[in-house]
């Protein structure tokens, strides 16, 4: 599917592009230097299935689409008077702990991308769960559980399941990266110029690998020997406002790539969560909330990751963050469009759940990648329950808008519980939020203001920030707060008793999706 938007906005100052490489498709969008679209376009990628709870993506397809995004975007800029000189910086925001393994020779990837929801890796993930002890073994240096979500345990599963991959890796010519490694790589002249390619990624998705030090910022060498990981193939960290290169074999050849992010901590930026206690939460394919910590990492003991939040400048200190990341929201509203068929589009969603006043005892739990925070259960599945005869599609469309909500709520407790910090206000943004339903039914269910700014793709805005910053747009972060403000704030309309009724029910509905995967051999 290929979108392209066009802007109403009149030609001035200088421009920042934004590549927001996400889990279904890819965009290109020009902001000017206050933040508004100058031009926009958006292309689907496939979704990859081989087997049940595998995901991939072709990064071939990805870069392709990628070059064409850029592509089309300019010459609508070009269309209302911008010159390439216009453009003074290109940021890349990315679908996180994506893996992609290739050849430094070809440039040919030597598998699929195994998305980050992909489940391959679950008796992998298990086995060294078991042979640790706990889960939680190397929490202490990269703050995450062993769990299938992070790119070393798909990277380690690549190594012993690929011959491709483990000869090319004894030949010394692999390549590890997530999508930002491999977008910056190609677009920077890849095997084509080795020379000019730039192999790297930035300290946001470095984290989100398993195998970084978050106290150091570095790759941990001890953990990357535990998982079987050659350091000779992994990327150099940089931060997230630099130049990392120039962009190659497209329109905008010659402009900088100079800001990076994953897209949770992007959405950060574009939010100007800058200050220690702000958090937002992202609807997108999953729903990611994130709080900023400050700049001392926070270790969880309520199911929360502990993550790098930005780092805005080579010199510049690193805010952490603590995030709760849940595995499906939109792609729950895509499930019932494309495999029940209950909704023709994804738009359709929330006339069809308004038709009802609740989902008079339906309870949906989405968990088709397992369960991610506060619970982390590969083991988990998918399930409607209380239906009855007198249950419509309209009822299971609003349990699906309200599952995204109490699984929200369930992140929150456990942010609020790790970081002693009580909410006032829950930011969000994301292509979901413009669902002014599923927006009212998180208020209820978080019990504080839920606040909604004015441009809800902040994961692009936050991406173009950071390049912005490292070409001199905007000088930092005071230069950037107010610029995204609020355009409408949803309060909660039902009593904390009654959302701590639909709590316990979700709760009880949540244990019943226990142990339910099927493990095949």
């Amino acid at each position: 599917m290929l979108r392209l938007w066009r802007s109403t906005v009149t030609r001035a100052g200088r421009l920042v592009g934004s590549i927001d490489q996400g889990t279904s498709s890819t965009r290109f969008i020009l902001f000017n230097e206050k933040a508004q679209k100058v031009a926009s376009y958006q292309k689907e990628h496939a979704q990859i299935y081989p087997k049940e709870g595998w995901c991939e993506h072709d990064p071939m397809e990805i870069i392709q689409n990628t070059r064409e995004c850029v592509n089309n975007a300019f010459q609508e800029a070009k269309g209302l008077g911008y010159k390439v000189d216009d453009i003074a910086g290109i940021g890349i925001t990315n679908q996180r702990e994506t893996t992609i393994v290739w050849d430094k020779y070809t440039g040919k990837p030597l598998h699929n991308a195994i998305v980050w929801l992909d489940l391959r890796t679950t008796q992998l993930a298990e086995g060294l769960e078991e042979k640790y002890g706990s889960k939680d073994h190397f929490r202490p240096v990269c703050g995450l559980p062993i769990s299938t979500y992070f790119s070393g345990i798909k990277l380690r599963w690549l190594l012993e399941n690929v011959p491709k991959v483990k000869q090319a890796v004894d030949e010394g010519r692999a390549m590890f990266g997530t999508i930002d490694t491999w977008l910056i790589w190609n677009l920077t002249g890849g095997a084509n110029d080795h020379q000019s390619a730039s192999f790297v990624t930035d300290v946001t998705n470095a984290s989100r690998t398993m195998l970084m030090d978050l106290s150091t910022r570095s790759w941990h060498k001890e953990t990357c020997n535990e998982l079987g990981v050659p350091l000779d193939i992994l990327p150099e960290i940089r931060s997230c406002a630099e130049v990392y290169g120039h962009m190659s074999d497209t329109d905008l050849s010659g402009v900088p790539i100079s800001g990076c992010a994953g897209d949770q901590h992007a959405a950060m930026l574009g939010q100007c969560a800058f200050t220690a206690g702000e958090a937002k939460n992202t609807y997108g394919t999953g729903c990611f909330m994130l709080m900023n910590v400050g700049e001392q990492p926070v270790q969880s003991d309520h199911g929360l990751l502990s993550t790098v939040c930005f780092q805005l400048g080579a010199d510049a200190p690193v805010n952490y963050a603590l995030e709760g990341s849940t595995a499906v929201a939109g792609r729950a509203v895509q499930w019932l469009r494309d495999n029940l068929g209950i909704l023709a589009n994804a738009k359709e969603i929330e006339a069809l759940a308004s038709e009802v006043p609740g989902t008079e005892g339906v309870v949906f739990v989405p968990a088709f990648s397992g369960l991610f925070a506060p619970y982390w259960r590969s083991d988990a599945r998918a399930c409607i329950l209380g239906l009855t005869l007198y249950s419509t599609r309209a009822h299971i469309a609003r349990a699906a808008l309200e599952a995204i909500t109490f699984q929200t709520q369930e992140v929150l407790e456990a942010m609020e519980a790790d970081s002693n910090v009580k909410l006032a206000t829950l930011k969000v943004d994301g292509g979901m939020t413009v669902n002014n339903l599923l927006m009212q039914l998180q208020a209820n269910a978080v019990q504080v203001p839920v606040a909604r700014p004015i441009e809800v793709e902040t994961t692009a805005l936050g991406a173009a920030f950071a390049a912005g910053i490292a070409t001199g747009v905007w000088s930092g972060a005071n230069d950037l707060n107010g610029i995204n403000p609020v355009e409408k704030t949803f309060m909660p309309e039902i009593s904390p008793e009654d959302c701590e009724k639909k709590m316990v029910v979700w709760k009880d509905a949540i244990t019943r999706t226990f142990n339910l995967a099927r493990h095949d051999d």
